[in-house]
C-alpha cells in the first residue's frame, strides 16, 4: 500500500513539475515573441526602415545629393547610433512601407507618421517625436472658393492613397486626387494651376513647402487648423522589446537637446518635440458644428 501511495505521489509530483514547465514555456513564449523582432535587428546590427525620400522635411533627398535626410531620417539614425545599429533606408510610397513592417520587408516605418487609434489596431508606435496639427493649403487669391467647410463639397483635395489626412478630405466631403509618392512640388503646383484645390496635410510641413515655392499662388487657409497629432516610427505590432530600446533612445534625446536641436534644424527654428499648448477642435466637432 505503502508502495502504491509512493508511486501515485511521485506521479503527482511529475504532473505539477510537467504543468510548471508548461507555464513557464507558454510565458517564455510570449516573451519570445515580443523580444524576436529586436533579437533579429540586434543579430543583424541593422534596423532597416521604410520611408518615402519624397515628404519635405520629413525624408527626402536634397538637391543634387543622394543622401537622403530629414527630420524623421535623422531622428532615427540617432537613435540606431545609440542602440548601436546601422541603419538601411527603403524609399517607398506610404502604404507599401505599412505593408512593408507588416510582412517584414522593413523592421519600421519613419516618414511623418501620425498616431491614431485606427493604426493602433495593427502597428506599435514609438513615443512621440513630432507634435502638430491639420492645416489646408488652398489657392491664394481666391481660397479655392472655400469659405466654409461645406465648400469643400465637390472640391478636390491631392494627397496619397490611405494617410489619415486624406481620409478627413474625404470625410469633410472632398474628393480626393491620389498621388503615388509623389514630391511636394507636384502636389502644391497642382493648386496652383487648379488641377486640385486643395491639400490637407501637417501644418509644419505645409509652412516649409510654402517658402520653398514662394512663387506659387498658395496660401495657408486663414481659417481652418484643426486636430492636434502626434507622431512616431511605426513598428510591428508585437515588437514590445524594440519599441521599449527606441524609446529609451528617445527619452535620452529629449532630455539632453538633441530632438530640439533637429527639430530647430528642419523646421526653421521650430521645435516640434514639445506638445503644444494650444488647443484646436478635432474633425469630428467641426462637423458637428456644421450641423
Amino acid at each position: 500500500m505503502k508502495k502504491r501511495l509512493a508511486i501515485i505521489g511521485s506521479l503527482f509530483t511529475i504532473m505539477l513539475l510537467l504543468a510548471a514547465c508548461g507555464d513557464n514555456s507558454d510565458g517564455g513564449s510570449e516573451s519570445a515573441d515580443s523580444n524576436a523582432v529586436w533579437e533579429r535587428i540586434q543579430d543583424a546590427g541593422k534596423l532597416v526602415v521604410g520611408t518615402s525620400g519624397t515628404l519635405y522635411p520629413a525624408s527626402y533627398y536634397p538637391e543634387g545629393s543622394d543622401e537622403l535626410t530629414g527630420y524623421d531620417v535623422e531622428v532615427i539614425k540617432e537613435i540606431a547610433k545609440r542602440l548601436d545599429l546601422e541603419v538601411e533606408f527603403k524609399t517607398s510610397d506610404f502604404s507599401n512601407a505599412m505593408a512593408s513592417v507588416q510582412n517584414g520587408r522593413v523592421d519600421i516605418a519613419a516618414n511623418d507618421i501620425e498616431i491614431t487609434e485606427e493604426r493602433q489596431e495593427q502597428f506599435s508606435f514609438t513615443e512621440p517625436y513630432k507634435y502638430s496639427f491639420t492645416s489646408m493649403i488652398v489657392r491664394k487669391d481666391d481660397l479655392s472658393g472655400i469659405h466654409s467647410l461645406e465648400d469643400l463639397k465637390g472640391k478636390r483635395a491631392g494627397g496619397e492613397a490611405a494617410t489619415n489626412h486624406s481620409k478627413i478630405a474625404e470625410q469633410l466631403g472632398a474628393e480626393v486626387v491620389a498621388y503615388n509618392n509623389a514630391a511636394n512640388d507636384v502636389y502644391l503646383r497642382d493648386v496652383d494651376n487648379g488641377r486640385t484645390d486643395l491639400i490637407i496635410n501637417d501644418y509644419y510641413l505645409q509652412s516649409l513647402a510654402l517658402q520653398a515655392f514662394s512663387d506659387f499662388n498658395i496660401t495657408i487657409h486663414p481659417d481652418f487648423k484643426f486636430d492636434q497629432i502626434t507622431q512616431g516610427a511605426l513598428l510591428p505590432k508585437d515588437a514590445t522589446e524594440l519599441k521599449k530600446q527606441m524609446d529609451n533612445a528617445l527619452n535620452e534625446m529629449r532630455e539632453d537637446g538633441t530632438l530640439t536641436k533637429l527639430s530647430e534644424k528642419f523646421f526653421g527654428g521650430a521645435d516640434v518635440s514639445k506638445e503644444p499648448e494650444e488647443n484646436l477642435p478635432t474633425v469630428k466637432e467641426l462637423l458637428e458644428e456644421q450641423k
